[in-house]
């Protein structure tokens, strides 16, 4: 497990990097989701790692396990290695603001 500094500087850099709140993301899963026909129930909407992220937006710090961390520690990196200054996001570049709202993160936002 993480000592206790380190997992307050992951816990704000989590909270920084997930700028959705925990309806939004789960409306943002649900939609992902739907293909037209039926909404996935909200448990089974959007990847594991949206779910995960959503899981952990439920909890206090101190009720974290390990997989929490581990997922808090990927979202991170995804959301820093994206975050090149030279490569703004933009309204057109629907693609990849959607991946980075599966995880709770949209750029426009940032």
């Amino acid at each position: 497990m993480t000592d206790a500094l380190e997992l307050d500087a992951l816990w704000e850099d989590f909270r920084r990097a997930v700028n959705m709140t925990s309806q939004e993301l789960a409306a943002r899963l649900r939609v992902r989701d739907a293909d037209g026909t039926a909404e996935p129930p909200p448990g089974e909407a959007g990847t594991p790692t949206g779910q995960h992220v959503l899981a952990i937006l439920q909890k206090r710090r101190t009720d974290l396990t390990d997989d929490d961390i581990r997922v808090m520690y990927r979202v991170v990196d995804t959301v820093a290695a994206q975050a090149d200054p030279e490569n703004e996001p933009e309204a057109e570049d629907t693609g990849r603001r959607h991946r980075l709202m599966a995880i709770g993160h949209d750029p426009l936002r940032a």
